[in-house]
């Protein structure tokens, strides 16, 4: 097996304060924040003159990562942000709650629901919500 781990899962977002803030509502932790820039950045990513700020967000055991970056060069070229469900490409993170209607209530106005909480055979209550700038994150609380 060539895997090891996943090591994150990368976002770009237009306001980086707001989405920093909505992750920790949710449970994330900041791991850190930092400009990435110069000819080893845009050799990677294939954009030359690349600069952007990340913020490594961490979950609360320790595996998982999620990577928010604001562009500042290039432009940002396409936005998914409205993307239905069933739209190609990357669409959702998934995370495990110990309490839905809890979470929800935490969130407040900065989660939209997107359809309705709802249970799958009594195993997990799941929903999806939009956070800053339409990104759709699902959340799962499991039953058993």
């Amino acid at each position: 097996m060539s895997v090891k781990r996943m090591d994150n899962v990368g976002i770009v977002v237009e306001n980086l304060d707001a989405a920093i803030e909505f992750f920790i509502e949710l449970g994330l932790t900041l791991e850190g924040r930092a400009p990435i820039e110069g000819d080893w950045a845009g050799d990677v990513t294939g954009l030359p003159g690349q600069r952007v700020e990340i913020a490594m967000m961490r979950t609360p055991d320790g595996h998982s990562r999620l990577e928010l970056c604001r562009f500042f060069a290039p432009a940002v070229v396409a936005d998914h942000r409205n993307a239905p469900v069933n739209a190609f490409g990357y669409l959702r993170v998934m995370f495990t709650v110990v309490d839905v209607d809890d979470t929800l209530a935490r969130l407040g106005n900065r989660a939209q629901l997107v359809g309705k909480v709802v249970n799958y055979q009594d195993v997990y209550r799941l929903c999806y919500i939009r956070g800053p700038e339409g990104i759709l994150i699902g959340l799962a609380q499991e039953l058993k």
